[in-house]
C-alpha cells in the first residue's frame, strides 16, 4: 500500500486559494439583513485608496477576521462589511506626484481631467487592495463592499451637510486653520504631525514710542514679525505694567502696534513680553479676539509673503525671508542675541514641510454639541474602552474639542453643495 508524501516546505498558495474560493462559491461570507440571528456587524476602517497595504492593516485586518469568524461559529449574523476610503487630500497628493513623474502639472489640467486620473488611480489601487484582503483570507461579506464616494456616500454626505446647516451647526468663518503649503489646503488637526527641531530663539529689540525704553521679545519665527499687530505683558509684571497702553515702533515697517496686557503670557518664560501676531498663531489669534486686535495675514497659499509686507520680502519664501530679517535686524541694532532651541514642530502629514497657522475662509463643523451625547454614551457605560485608561484620554479631547474645519482645497473628494452668486460672493 502506497503512501503519499507530504511537502517538505508547505505551500499556502495552493491550499489558501483552494479554500478560500471554495468559500466564496458556498457563500459562507454572506449576512442576512433580516436575520432572526443575534446580529455581530464590523465595518472595517476602509484602507485609503493612496497605495497597497502596510503591515498595520494586516494586523487589524487579521484581528477583525478572528472577531468575525468567532461570532460566526458562535451562531451569530456575522456581518463584515468591506470597502475603501477616497482618502481626498492623501490620494490628490499621490496622483499630483504620479502626474508630476510624468511631467504632468495639475495646474496645466482642467477639474474633469484631473479626476479623469484619480478615478484611474482609484480603480488601480483600489482594486489592489480589495485582491490583498482576499489574499488575506478575509471573510468580507463581499455583495456588500463600498467606496466612500460611492453614489449613495455622497448623497449622505450632502444631505448631511444640508441638515447640519439648517440646524446651525455647520457654518462658514475667516478662521484661523492648519494651512500645507504643498497641497495648499486647510488639513485637519490629525493630518498634523509634531516633531522637534532644533532651531533657534532669536531676541530682538522693540522701540517704546516716545520713550528710551526697549522691549525685548524672543521668538522661534523672525518672518512673522511682520505681521505683529501688538505685544503683550503680564498686567501683573511689575517691569512692564506701566508701559501698558504705550506703542511699540515695529522694526522694519512704518506700523505701531501697542502694548497690551494679558494674563495669557508667563512671567516667568523668556523676557515676560510676547509679540503677538494673530493671524499665524492660534494663542495669538484667541489675544487678539480679546482685545480687538488687527489680523494681518503675510503669507501666500505657498507659504511665501505677500503684499501685507514690505516691498524688500514680497514673495520670498518664508525660509529665505527669516534669513534676511535676521540681517536686516541686526544691520539695525534690533538683534541682541540668538540661542539655540529644540521645540515641537507641526508637519504636514501629507507635504512633509512644517505648516502654517493660516488665516482662512472655510467651512466649520460646531463640535461642543455634538459631542455630547458622545461623551455621554461612553460616560452611559454604553461604549467600552479596552483598556479602560483611555476613557480619560478620550474625555480629554471631547471636553476640549475645537469646531472642526471640513473644507478642503482639492479637486479630489466630495463637493461642498454651496453656490455663490457671481457679484456678491458672500
Amino acid at each position: 500500500m502506497s503512501v503519499s508524501q507530504l511537502d517538505k516546505i508547505y505551500n499556502p498558495t495552493h491550499i489558501e486559494d483552494k479554500w478560500y474560493q471554495y468559500w466564496l462559491d458556498k457563500n459562507y461570507f454572506y449576512s442576512k439583513p433580516d436575520s432572526n440571528k443575534k446580529p455581530y456587524t464590523i465595518v472595517i476602517p476602509p484602507p485609503n485608496v493612496t497605495g497597497m497595504l502596510t503591515m498595520g492593516h494586516v494586523l487589524n485586518n487579521t484581528i477583525q477576521d478572528i472577531l468575525i469568524r468567532k461570532a460566526r461559529m458562535e451562531g451569530k449574523e456575522a456581518c463584515w462589511i468591506p470597502g475603501t476610503d477616497h482618502a481626498s487630500i492623501a490620494t490628490e497628493t499621490k496622483v499630483v506626484k504620479m502626474l508630476q513623474d510624468k511631467g504632468i502639472k495639475k495646474e496645466s489640467l482642467s477639474r474633469d481631467e484631473f479626476l479623469k486620473h484619480s478615478w484611474e488611480w482609484k480603480e488601480k489601487y483600489g482594486g489592489i487592495i480589495i485582491q490583498q484582503l482576499k489574499r488575506l483570507g478575509c471573510s468580507c461579506d463581499w455583495e456588500k463592499e463600498r467606496f466612500t464616494m460611492d453614489d449613495n456616500y455622497n448623497h449622505a454626505v450632502l444631505e448631511a451637510f444640508v441638515n447640519l446647516y439648517n440646524k446651525g451647526l455647520v457654518y462658514k468663518g475667516f478662521r484661523l486653520v492648519n494651512w500645507c503649503p504643498i497641497s495648499k489646503s486647510a488639513i485637519s488637526d490629525e493630518e498634523v504631525i509634531h516633531k522637534e527641531v532644533n532651531g533657534h530663539l532669536w531676541h530682538f529689540s522693540y522701540p517704546i514710542k516716545d520713550s528710551d525704553e526697549l522691549l525685548i521679545v524672543a521668538t522661534t519665527r523672525p518672518e512673522t514679525m511682520l505681521g505683529d499687530t501688538a505685544v503683550a505683558v503680564h498686567p501683573a509684571d511689575n517691569r512692564y505694567k506701566h508701559l501698558i497702553g504705550k506703542f511699540i515702533l515695529l522694526p522694519l515697517t512704518d506700523r505701531e502696534i501697542p502694548i497690551i496686557g494679558d494674563e495669557f503670557v508667563d512671567m516667568e518664560f523668556g523676557t515676560g513680553c510676547v509679540k503677538v501676531t494673530p493671524a499665524h498663531d492660534p494663542n495669538d489669534f484667541d489675544v487678539a479676539k480679546r482685545h480687538n486686535l488687527k489680523f494681518i495675514n503675510i503669507m501666500n497659499e505657498d507659504a511665501s509673503l505677500n503684499s501685507e509686507v514690505p516691498k524688500k520680502y514680497i514673495n520670498m519664501t518664508r525660509e529665505i525671508a527669516r534669513e534676511q530679517i535676521v540681517q536686516d535686524l541686526q544691520s539695525i541694532g534690533r538683534l541682541e542675541k540668538i540661542e539655540d532651541y529644540i521645540h515641537k514642530v507641526g508637519f504636514s502629514e501629507r507635504g512633509n514641510v512644517p505648516i502654517e497657522y493660516y488665516m482662512s475662509s472655510q467651512w466649520f463643523l460646531k463640535m461642543k454639541e455634538l459631542s455630547k451625547p458622545a461623551l455621554q454614551a461612553v460616560n452611559d457605560g454604553k461604549i467600552n474602552f479596552h483598556p479602560k485608561h483611555w476613557v480619560k484620554t478620550y474625555n480629554h479631547w471631547m471636553e476640549n474639542i475645537n469646531d472642526w474645519c471640513i473644507s478642503r482645497q482639492l479637486w479630489w473628494g466630495h463637493r461642498i453643495p454651496v453656490w455663490y452668486h457671481n457679484q456678491d460672493k458672500d
